[in-house]
C-alpha cells in the first residue's frame, strides 16, 4: 500500500493536483454535480492553465487546440465522486503521457552562486515558466542578472499557482 500511494503521488502529481483542485472548487460552488456541469467546469479552468496542466488539458481534450475531445472520462466520474487518484489511473491507461507529466521544482534559492550552479537550459526553462524572455543574452551571466530582476514579482506568483482553487 505505500508503495502505490508513492507510485500515485509522483505518477499522477499533475493529474491529482489539477482535478483535486477542481472538484473542490466545485463542490464548494454547487450541491450536486452533473456531468455537463464538470465538464464547464473543466474546460472553464483549463481555459486558465499555463505549463504542465495546460499540457494535461490538451491531453483530456478539454483545450481549444486539442485533436481528440475525451472530457467525458474526467466529467462522469468527477460527477459521480470517484476518487481523483482513481481517474488519473483510468486516464494513464488511455493515454500513458499523463502519468510523464511534473511539476518542476520551485528553485527557492535566486542567489548569484545558486543561479551560478545551474545549466543555461534550465535558466532558459525558469524564465520560460513566468512567460519572460531574453533575447539578447548570451552569456550565462547574462540570464542570472534577468532572472534577478525579475524574480521578486515572480517568485511569490509562482508560490500561488499551485495552491489556489478554480
Amino acid at each position: 500500500k505505500p508503495l502505490f500511494i508513492l507510485y500515485v503521488c509522483i505518477c499522477f502529481a499533475v493529474c491529482v493536483g489539477f482535478l483535486g483542485r477542481l472538484y473542490n472548487s466545485l463542490v464548494i460552488r454547487h450541491t450536486e454535480l452533473s456531468p455537463e456541469l464538470v465538464e464547464e467546469g473543466l474546460i472553464r479552468a483549463c481555459a486558465e492553465t499555463t505549463g504542465k496542466e495546460n499540457r494535461l488539458c490538451y491531453y483530456l481534450g478539454a483545450s481549444s487546440d486539442a485533436a481528440a475531445k475525451v472530457t467525458g472520462d474526467v466529467s462522469r466520474p468527477l460527477s459521480a465522486h470517484v476518487p481523483v487518484h482513481k481517474i488519473c489511473q483510468r486516464l494513464q491507461r488511455r493515454d500513458g503521457q499523463i502519468c510523464e507529466l511534473r511539476y518542476e521544482h520551485p528553485v527557492l534559492d535566486w542567489s548569484r552562486d545558486a543561479l551560478s550552479k545551474m545549466r543555461v537550459l534550465e535558466l532558459k526553462r525558469v524564465l520560460a515558466l513566468w512567460g519572460e524572455e531574453c533575447r539578447a543574452c548570451l552569456e550565462k551571466s547574462e540570464f542570472i542578472d534577468l532572472i534577478q530582476e525579475v524574480a521578486p514579482k515572480h517568485s511569490t506568483a509562482q508560490h500561488r499557482t499551485h495552491s489556489e482553487e478554480f
